[in-house]
C-alpha cells in the first residue's frame, strides 16, 4: 500500500513561496502519479474588506468582476507554473473570499485530497501577528497533511 496522495491540492497566491510550492506540487504529483488540482483565492483583505462587508461591495458596479478578473488571471499563471514545472493540473478552482477560510472549505465540500501544497510568504512576526498568517491558519485547522514550501 502506496502513503502517496492520490489527489494533491495546491493552493496559490502568485508569490515567489508559490512559485516554489508548485514546482514542490508538480514533483510529488508526478512520483506518485496524483491527481493535481490548483486553487486560488482572490483575496477580498486585498481590497480593504471587512468580514461581514462582503455584500455591500459586491453591490458597486464592477467590483467583484474586477476580483475575479485579477483572481482569473492569477489562476492561470499558476496553472501554466505547473505545466512549466513538468506537471499536468487535473483541474483549475476559483473562489473568491479569504484565502484561510476559502481553502479550508473547499477542502472539505470537495473532499478526497491527500496532501495540500501551499507557500509561505514569510510575513515579519508583527505582520503576522496583525494580519495573521494563511499558511498558519491552515496546517492548524486542515484536515489533511500539509506541505509548507518556503523559497
Amino acid at each position: 500500500m502506496s502513503t502517496f496522495p492520490t489527489k494533491i491540492l495546491l493552493a496559490t497566491d502568485a508569490s515567489e513561496d508559490a512559485a516554489k510550492a508548485a514546482q514542490m506540487a508538480s514533483d510529488i504529483a508526478n512520483i506518485s502519479g496524483s491527481e493535481l488540482h490548483v486553487v486560488h483565492v482572490g483575496n477580498l483583505k486585498d481590497f480593504h474588506i471587512a468580514p461581514g462587508a462582503e455584500q455591500s461591495f459586491a453591490s458597486r458596479s464592477g467590483s467583484m468582476g474586477e476580483i475575479r478578473e485579477k483572481a482569473e488571471e492569477t489562476l492561470d499563471r499558476a496553472v501554466k507554473q505547473v505545466e512549466q514545472a513538468g506537471g499536468t493540473v487535473a483541474q483549475s478552482h476559483l473562489r473568491i473570499g479569504y484565502p484561510d477560510e476559502e481553502i479550508l472549505k473547499f477542502c472539505d465540500e470537495q473532499g478526497g485530497f491527500g496532501l495540500l501544497v501551499m507557500g509561505s510568504r514569510g510575513l515579519g512576526p508583527i505582520k503576522r501577528r496583525l494580519m495573521g498568517s494563511v499558511s498558519e491558519s491552515i496546517v492548524t485547522h486542515a484536515r489533511c497533511p500539509v506541505l509548507v514550501a518556503r523559497s
